[in-house]
Parts: C-alpha cells; structure tokens; sequence
C-alpha cells in the first residue's frame, strides 16, 4: 500500500484496507486495564458494536483483535487504526476543510491528542485518567473525514466520541454539536460508565477533553495561582505574601499539572506527590516542576532548606501523598496551605492510588480484584484525611479543589464532616475563594487559541488582551479592580512564565465586558491581516457552564446547587447566538453522575459575522450564570446584573426580594 500524504489519509477516514497491527509503545503513558465489568452476552455486543464501523470483510480478522483488547484493556480502543502521522495542532491552512470552521475544529481535536499535551494518548484519555476525546480510533478517523467535507450549511453531531453524521442545518447553526456521557439519571453511577463505555455506546469527556478545547495545564494553571494566591492572602497576619510557606498537594497529571507552576508563580514552596514517574518526569522535561525527589526524607530536608531561605521553588515527589503528610506532621514542619488534585471523580480506575501498594500493584488489583482495591483506597483516604486534620489542628488552611477528594473521603468514613453533618468541615474552593471572589462578579476562564502556530501571533493577542483591560481598569468599579490588576499583571507574564504546551494558546480569567471587548480587538488584527483567525472558549469550570454541587455551584445556597438548568441553558442559548461548536457532558471534574457541564468554541475569522456573534453569544454566556447566582440571592451577583442591566437595554433579569428572618422564625 503505497503511503499517504496526511491530506489524503485525513479525507479517506477508515481505511478500505486494514493498516498493519502497530506495536505497543512502552515509553508512552498507558491508561490502566479496566475493570471486566461486560458478561459473555455483553462482550459480544460491545464487539458487535465495535464491528459496525467496518465492512463485513474486516470482521473475520478484527473480531478476534478487537475481543482480545477488550480482555486485556477492558475496552476496545482499535489501537491498529492509531494514524501514523504525527498527532499536533498543525497551522489552520495545513488541514484539508471546505470551510474555515471545520479546520479550526481538527486543529483543537489534535492538540488534545497530542502526546505532549494527552496524559493516555494512545488510549485517547487527555487528562483526568479517563477524560476520552473518542472511544476509539475509527471515531477519530470518521469525525476527521466528515470535518473534511463539511460545509457552512451542515452540522456534526457527535455522540459521546461518535459522529452520527452530518445533518442539513444553516450558516447560523454550530457546525458541531457534542454530547459526552448523557444518561438516565438514574443509570449514572460509576459501574454504569464502566459497563456502557466498554459497550463502546458513552464516554466521560471529562470537561475539556470530550469537546476539543484543552490546552495542556495552562489551562489550569491560571486558577490555580489565583486560588493559591488569594489562599495566601486569607491566611496572611499582616500583609505578607507566601514567601518561604509551604504548599502541600498531589497530583502531576494532565489537570494537577499545573500545581507547581502556579505555585511558583504564587510564590511559595510547592510540594506535589505524583505514584507515577512517567507523569511526573513528563512536567519536569516541560519545566513546570523545578525538582524531582524520590526520597521522603531528602524531601524534608529539602523542604526545611527551601522555607529557611524563603525559597520560590517546586518540588515532585515521585511518591504517594498520604506519606507525605504523614511524614510532614512527624517531622512537625508547617504546612501552610493544603489540597489535593488526585483524580478523585475516577477512584476505581487509576484516578487515586491508594498508600502501601506500588502503581503497578494498584493497576493489577484495579483489574483483578476491583472490591479490594476500593477497599484499599478508601483505608488511604482515611489515612489521608485522618494525617491532613492534624495539620489543620496546628493552623493549615485546608481547601478541597473540587476532585471530590472530600466527597469520597466521606464515602470512606473518614473524619470530614462538620458538626452537622451535612457539610464538610473544609471549604471546597469555590465556597471559599472562586464563587465570591470570581464567579459573582462574572470573571471566570477565557481562552483563545492562535490558529496559525505563530508564536508572534500569541505575543500579538497577548498585547492586545493587556491593553484591554488596562482600558477597561480606568473606569472599572472599586469591586473589580483587584480581579482586573491581577489579570493584567498575569498576561505581562505569561510569556516569560512559559505556559504554552501543544498549541499556541493563552488563558485569562475576565468577565462578560472584558471577553467582548477583547474578542472584538482580536477580529479586528484578524480582518486587517495582523493575525491569523483565532479560537475563543473557556473552561466548562466557570461563571455559567457548569452545574456541580460541590464545585462550582457550592456556593449556591438556595437549594438549587443540585439542579442542573443552568449548564443546559448555557449550551442552547450559545448554539443559537453564534458559537461555532457546543458541548454537554455528564461528569467533569467531580465524577460521573455528580455535575453537568458544558462550553463552547468560536473561530474569529474577521468577518462581520464574527462581531455580531460574538457579542451576542459571550455576553449571555458570562450573563446566564450571573442571574443565576443572583437569584440564588448571593449579594455580589445582584449587584453586578444590576450593574449589566444599567448597560444592555435589553436585558431583563428577575432579581430576589430579601426575607426577613424574624418573619420566618415566628412560624
């Protein structure tokens, strides 16, 4: 078979004969053997399900190939239609499109596979253990052929990693439409999405992976740093920043991985646990974590020498977390500020390790003996918990970080609760920090994307968006100007800080009038050939996108912080008021079963269009969730949609009238 040029494999989709078998590469990071779940009767299906994407003369040799994956994966990944090609976000023009619009959606699909930025690529996994942009590779290679030959008059709607084909729609409409992992509800425990994703028919799209807006740990790192920032300034005495305190976390992984940076950029000393050498060797070659220990007691020493010198430094430890804080509390150092980025929403399947057992016993006896592994980890998570609560008796400033670290600790039995137990006794961050601080006021995390691969092009938009909101300080309220200074002072670093991996993007955190306003700056460098066309998004983790009770809507005390309008609303009304692509997805963050939450992406192509979508679209985007969080009657909300609604003539917003406690005390 003569060889392909990455056009012509891209516009052939799966191919009419079979590649050779690709070998399995030990130096890429794998995600764990599932557990066996499917019975003899349903193996047969999810193979009957997988066959359907090939022609019948295939199935004699794929079938056998395909049943051995699914017994020695747990699922059927089709690793023998893994593309040759090099898998990276190529320049917009490199990718064969009818329209400008599919092309930006290729280049974001395979920057979430790209090695450097996927934590399993060759499973499809871009972070979070199982956070899936396709079930398997013969849907990697259908959406890319369909991408190919879409046009301004049809829409891609995609299935939870399917693409269930092209639909006749308008140039008005998303040209791709997503779903990732909707179920009943009641079929939305964690054995649910271990059966129907072996199945082949759902996936977990985790937040950003699932709809093809992750870019790499940046995307989190600017949170992060903003949440360890303001951390810092709840537990300053007298003024002092995080000079020589210490930061105690767990987690180098495609999200935690961003936990050393933000600390550096914070300030402090950082400590991260990371069982896994690969991930945690994979950040350091990236320079996101200065230094890599594999002793705990070298890891003390280091430790008391960094806060003596005051030190600006991160520190993995290739280790499990629960020794660290258990060895912390003997060795009597102060840990300061405290959390935990495991992926806790996938405790079963390689999202937490537990203590006493090495990653590869861990990946055995998850597969093997699924019971006793849960049983291990919730004893670690005891342990954990019961060492992180005698820090927090000496003066640590604890915070859950919304990976369900203390839901599943409660789950555990461990001693998290506060005195009413119904709450936890630590605040999840959200609660504490983002909600009040970010959400209410409308900041939360945009993001864009330049299409080109020009590096000049970053520096460019990067000038732009600082200038903005420079512009919008001078006459911003006394409320935000905090918000704004420290976004401004982030993006006049975001260069030297060296943020970018896998494609040229940039993440900063802005409200409904800083993201139009910028998002009009850039269409404009991009109609006068300053710039090529670029992508805007968020993370789903923001002021509207995502319904989760104890993460994002944690400070939601209405009652309603269990319901899940909001995401459903944001999704629609951002299909009709101009996104290019929309996503909704069961799980994110928290687990399955436990949040919905969606987002979106829209090319800037210097149109016209553009600028009337974009106004539209984004400023109800930030809006929605500002009402929301208004009517659940928190105060800083109220105030800044009065404020929207002083500014946008038709805008309409119900507002709560307050009740008097005495009222209702009287009953």
């Amino acid at each position: 078979m003569s060889k392909l040029s990455f056009n012509e494999q891209i516009l052939q989709g799966i191919p009419n004969e079979l590649p050779h078998i690709k070998p399995h590469d030990a130096a890429i990071s794998h995600a764990p053997k599932r557990k066996d779940i499917l019975s003899a009767a349903e193996k047969k299906l999810a193979l009957r399900n997988a066959l359907r994407y090939f022609h019948p003369k295939h199935h004699e040799t794929l079938a056998p190939e395909f049943y051995e994956e699914l017994n020695t994966y747990g699922r059927i990944y089709m690793h023998r239609l893994r593309p040759e090609y090099e898998m990276f976000a190529r320049p917009i023009e490199e990718y064969p499109a009818k329209c400008q619009q599919a092309a930006a959606i290729m280049l974001m699909i395979q920057n979430n596979l790209d090695p450097a930025v996927a934590q399993h690529p060759h499973e499809l996994i871009t972070y979070g253990g199982n956070g899936a942009v396709f079930q398997n590779w013969a849907q990697y290679l259908l959406t890319m052929q369909y991408l190919s030959c879409i046009t301004e008059e049809q829409t891609l709607h995609m299935y939870s990693g399917h693409p269930m084909g092209l639909f006749p729609s308008s140039k008005e409409a998303p040209r791709v439409v997503v779903t990732n992992g909707i179920m009943i509800p009641n079929y939305s425990k964690q054995d649910d999405w271990e059966k129907f994703n072996a199945l082949g028919v759902t996936q977990y799209g985790q937040m950003t992976a699932g709809s093809y807006m992750y870019i790499g740990p940046q995307g989190i790192v600017h949170g992060t740093a903003i949440t360890v920032l303001n951390a810092g300034r709840k537990i300053s005495k007298a003024g002092e920043g995080l000079a020589g305190k210490l930061f105690v976390t767990s987690g180098l992984g495609g999200m935690s991985g961003a936990q050393p940076k933000a600390g550096n950029i914070a300030g402090c000393v950082t400590v991260a646990a990371e069982i896994n050498p690969k991930a945690a060797h994979k950040r350091f070659d990236q320079g996101w974590v200065d230094e890599i220990i594999n002793d705990i007691d070298v890891l003390v020493d280091r430790i008391k020498k960094a806060k003596s010198n005051k030190e600006v430094v991160s520190i993995a430890y290739v280790g499990n977390i629960v020794e660290v804080w258990e060895k912390l509390d003997e060795e009597k150092i102060l840990v300061d500020l405290g959390s935990d980025q495991t992926s806790l929403h996938n405790p079963w399947a390689g999202g937490y390790y537990p203590m006493g057992l090495s990653l590869e016993e861990s990946n055995t006896l998850m597969a093997n003996d699924p019971e006793k592994f849960k049983t291990e980890v919730y004893r670690s998570l005891e342990r954990q918990a019961t060492a992180i609560n005698k820090h927090t008796a000496r003066g640590t400033y604890f915070f859950d970080y919304g990976n369900a670290f203390l839901l599943e600790a409660s789950r555990a039995g461990a001693d998290v609760m506060a005195n009413d137990g119904i709450n936890f006794k630590y605040p999840s961050y959200v609660q504490d920090i983002m909600g009040p601080m970010c959400f209410d006021f409308g900041f939360g995390p945009f993001r864009w994307v330049c299409t080109s691969g020009k590096d000049a092009d970053l520096d460019f938009t990067d000038h732009v968006a600082k200038d903005v909101l420079e512009e919008i300080l001078k006459h911003a309220p006394q409320e935000i100007q905090s918000q704004l200074n420290d976004n401004i002072q982030w993006i006049k670093q975001a260069k030297s800080n060296k943020l970018v991996v896998g494609s040229k993007a940039r993440i900063l955190y802005a409200n409904a009038e800083g993201r139009m306003k910028i998002a009009q700056a850039f269409n404009q460098a991009v109609r006068e050939e300053k710039i090529g066309p670029i992508v805007l998004g968020r993370d789903h983790h923001d002021v509207s996108g995502t319904d989760s009770p104890y993460r994002e809507t944690s400070n939601i005390y209405d009652g309603s912080r269990f319901t899940a309008d909001m995401a459903i609303h944001n999704v629609i009304g951002d299909s009709f008021r101009g996104a290019t692509w929309v996503s909704i997805h069961n799980g994110g963050g928290v687990g399955w079963g436990e949040v919905i939450n969606g987002g979106f992406g829209m090319l800037l192509d210097g149109s016209e269009d553009a600028d009337r979508k974009l106004k539209n679209m984004l400023h109800f985007d930030v809006n929605n969730g500002i009402a929301r969080r208004a009517w659940a009657r928190n105060d800083i909300a109220v105030s800044a949609i009065k404020r929207e609604m002083e500014l946008t003539k038709d805008l309409l917003v119900t507002l709560p009238n307050p009740v008097s406690d005495s009222i209702l005390d009287r009953l």
